[in-house]
């Protein structure tokens, strides 16, 4: 069993989702059409997809970004398991007709998001934290695509979080970085323009150990869901 991860940045990889899908028995894959735009993406034999986050835009007009629309439609019509992270639940939203627009502020940091009544009986998110501080990094934001459910919110932000049918997850905030992948961010090149923008600095490691467990239990949760063994 096998899931498709496409990333678009080398740097925001999977983090603690890997070893949720290990311990799921799932084997992944990166796909990195934004590096290599003529890979091959063949959903034969593939129990799930992830797409994780980056710096564009949904609304770039990228060969990328065409294909990776396009896939998402195709694996839904197949019944094929999704998560998508930042960019990717703004990709999942946009592939399905919601609007993706800038956000009032920029979320960069370690912000609360508080969960709605339909999370308390979610597969995924039922029981965690309420509220839960998570990591965030977006400038964007999406509306709801027709006939999803909304499952989290912030302060600052509306829609941190959804289900379209009963396998397809959008995430807005980072559940699952590390202190060193968070670390590595803050020195990347194309993140400094963000970074000038807070008024205080990013600590790495501030609500990393409760970001750990909630990461661990949700991810193995989709795992499960992706692999098609009974929820835990």
């Amino acid at each position: 069993m096998s899931v498709l991860v496409f990333r678009h940045v080398p740097y925001e990889d999977l983090g603690l989702i890997a070893p949720a899908l290990s311990w799921a028995g799932l084997k992944y894959e990166y796909v990195d059409l934004a590096q290599q735009p003529g890979k091959q993406a063949s959903l034969g034999g593939v129990r799930g997809l992830i797409f994780m986050g980056g710096p564009m835009s949904v609304n770039d007009e990228l060969e990328f970004v065409a294909r990776e629309l396009d896939i998402i439609r195709q694996a839904a019509a197949r019944g094929i398991a999704m998560l998508g992270v930042c960019l990717g639940a703004q990709l999942i939203a946009k592939a399905f007709g919601a609007r993706v627009y800038p956000n009032p502020v920029k979320e960069i940091g370690w912000f609360p998001v508080r969960w709605t009544e339909e999370a308390s009986g979610d597969a995924l998110f039922r029981g965690l934290p309420d509220p839960a501080v998570v990591f965030h990094w977006h400038g964007e934001t999406f509306d709801l695509p027709s006939g999803s459910v909304r499952l989290g919110y912030s302060a600052a932000c509306r829609n941190q979080a959804f289900r379209l049918g009963g396998n397809i997850y959008g995430l807005q905030f980072h559940l699952e970085v590390t202190p060193a992948m968070i670390a590595g961010w803050l020195e990347e090149d194309q993140n400094q323009a963000d970074l000038r923008e807070l008024t205080s600095p990013v600590d790495p490691f501030q609500h990393a150990e409760e970001l750990a467990k909630m990461g661990g239990t949700v991810f193995a949760r989709w795992g499960t869901l992706a692999s098609g063994r009974p929820p835990l």
